[in-house]
């Protein structure tokens, strides 16, 4: 969460094009991907982004045990999960693997505390209140670190990381469909330069 203030959340659907997109996204700055599990390819393309020199991949969407142990045999480095349930925390922080389960309620956060977590995914973002909806909730869990992801645009995120307890936003933006490999490395350096 502290490598760069955005953390490219990735919807790969042709293995092919992962490698080239995250060299793109490595020379434009943003060095930690999240592809998520929402399409078959997102296994392979894994795989194949952890051969370019620099990224940090891992794996977004994850949902269950059977996902984390596919995931894990794709060597994927770090986990994210929409929510949190103990099954999968407990998996999870028992593999030491980090671990960015998303919250959006008290609650949520209270439960990975319990299971020896500090750093969070406020998810969704902007439909659970918005910035205002996490200063509220930050403010009760002053050691809790958060990535807000969903709904963040270039417009907002540095609104979100002037907010102390905000490490890094996730956002899609820096990859939109059709872009070609050189306009996803400029979005990547204007995200990579943004301010924390």
């Amino acid at each position: 969460m502290a490598v760069a203030p955005v953390i490219p959340v990735l919807v790969i659907e042709d293995a092919a094009t992962a490698r080239p997109l995250a060299e793109a996204l490595v020379k434009g700055g943003l060095r930690v991907l999240e592809v998520t599990l929402r399409t078959a390819a997102a296994i392979e393309a894994i795989r194949e982004m952890k051969k370019v020199p620099g990224a940090i991949v891992g794996a977004g969407t994850v949902v269950n045990t059977d996902q984390f142990e596919q995931v894990m045999q794709a060597d994927a480095e770090f986990i994210v999960s929409p929510g949190l349930t103990e099954r999968l925390g407990e998996a999870i922080v028992g593999s030491g693997v980090p671990f960015l389960p998303g919250t959006a309620t008290a609650g949520d956060i209270m439960r990975g505390l319990d299971l020896g977590l500090r750093h969070f995914k406020f998810f969704p973002a902007e439909t659970s209140g918005g910035l205002k909806a996490l200063k509220a909730l930050a403010a009760p869990f002053y050691e809790a670190r958060f990535c807000p992801t969903g709904g963040i645009t270039p417009a907002t995120a540095p609104e979100w990381l002037a907010f102390d307890p905000v490490l890094c936003v996730g956002g899609s933006w820096v990859t939109p469909k059709g872009a070609s490999m050189a306009e996803v490395e400029a979005l990547a350096r204007d995200a990579a330069g943004l301010a924390r």
